[in-house]
């Protein structure tokens, strides 16, 4: 006896599917869980798999069309339009990779630079910070001193003290501090602050930004 087919098992797949190539087509997908959405798996036959994150189990049609309804909220076109909280997500942790790509120190390779032990550099390290004259970022249980501010020897470069103070002060987001000042910034009309800040001409302009930016915070 064949088994009954069943129409809301086939529209399932066919809206898993549907969703599956939209996220995959906009480079959104790997970043569902980050935002509190399903998680979207490939079976070996390459067919879409939505799991519920709290039951992990397969997500229903009516699941699915909620994960749908609320991701094409913004916007008149539902249709056509781009989950835009997700897109913010999916450009921050990019904007993450580039800079843990980058230069940048711990207390034990920052006392190597400096010619300090670990313990001594640690204290300087949260003394600095704590009156917003050196950028500290926390990430995984790790800390991390972004080495554009640093000179050569390891100390803070002085000419970018006054640009670090209003920000850090602001008490914005570390990753946003580390993110504004070494990439080009549309507050100096594409220029690199923590290199804009080296000429002499354009270190009041860097100030000024960073001011600015502070106060919006």
């Amino acid at each position: 006896m064949t088994a009954e087919h069943d129409p809301d098992d086939e529209q399932t797949r066919e809206l898993g599917e549907r969703l599956a190539t939209w996220l995959e087509g906009l480079g959104l997908a790997s970043y569902l869980p980050a935002a509190g959405l399903p998680v979207l798996d490939r079976d070996p036959d390459g067919r879409a798999v939505w799991t519920d994150p709290g039951t992990r189990r397969p997500m229903t049609g009516a699941q699915l069309a909620e994960v749908e309804r609320l991701l094409r909220q913004d916007g008149s076109e539902p249709e056509h339009a781009v989950p835009i909280s997700l897109v913010q997500l999916a450009r921050r942790a990019k904007v993450r990779e580039q800079l843990l790509a980058s230069a940048w120190f711990g207390y034990e390779t920052l006392a190597e630079v400096r010619g300090a032990s670990v313990e001594a550099t640690r204290f300087a390290v949260h003394k600095a910070a704590s009156s917003h004259r050196l950028l500290v970022v926390a990430a995984n249980e790790r800390t991390l001193v972004p080495g554009f501010q640093l000179t050569m020897a390891g100390e803070v470069r002085p000419e970018l003290v006054p640009v670090l103070e209003p920000l850090l002060a602001s008490r914005m987001d570390p990753w946003q501090v580390w993110g504004w000042l070494t990439q080009p910034a549309a507050l100096l009309g594409g220029l690199v602050p923590e290199r804009a800040v080296l000429d002499p001409e354009e270190a009041a302009v860097v100030l000024h930004a960073a001011v600015r930016l502070a106060e919006r915070k």
